[in-house]
């Protein structure tokens, strides 16, 4: 997941768009796999990566974070692979985007209500704190298994049904860009 914060662009700084990396989304289709094995035993890292169209080092990278932060358990050998250390019920997508990404907001490599802003932009840190509280709001509500299981938690449909939701926005706030 992308941060929210700035980037010198010549002699102007820009706020980077928040991004769902490509680490993250591997790691959550992982995560959805070895929860839809349901513990039936390690899971192969390279029966993951096919499954799921990943590059097999690139998740094996992914898969040792995810270990470290304690999602994701590991055993060598012949008989090894992977498997969730924690039941699918437990572990939301904010865990695994924390796992393997960091914090879900920063500004400036701090978190939000650390911002100090003066004049104009004195309610800015407002901004950044309410940015990460709605991103909790999905984030923290979501879990492995309702992915997995492909029923996703109620709170989310007024969302999803939301044609406005499918939209991308262009720089100025218009349809067809990002």
């Amino acid at each position: 997941m992308g941060h929210v914060d700035s980037v010198e662009k010549g002699w102007r700084r820009e706020t980077a768009p928040v991004r769902i990396t490509a680490k993250v989304d591997y790691a959550v289709r992982a995560s959805c796999e070895l929860a839809a094995q349901g513990g039936s035993g390690p899971v192969k890292g390279d029966a993951i990566a096919t499954a799921q169209g990943i590059p097999v080092k690139f998740l094996e990278n992914i898969l040792a974070e995810m270990r470290r932060s304690g999602l994701v358990s590991s055993q060598r050998g012949a008989d090894g692979g992977y498997w969730l250390a924690r039941p699918a019920e437990e572990i939301t997508v904010a865990d695994i985007i924390r796992a393997v990404e960091g914090p879900l907001a920063d500004v400036h490599g701090q978190p939000p209500e650390e911002a100090a802003y003066v004049g104009p932009a004195q309610a800015l840190r407002e901004v950044w704190v309410a940015t990460r509280a709605s991103l909790r709001t999905v984030l923290e509500r979501v879990s492995i298994a309702d992915i997995a299981s492909g029923t996703l938690p109620d709170h989310l449909a007024q969302l999803i049904d939301d044609p406005d939701s499918w939209a991308r926005r262009g720089a100025r706030g218009t349809a067809g860009g990002r």
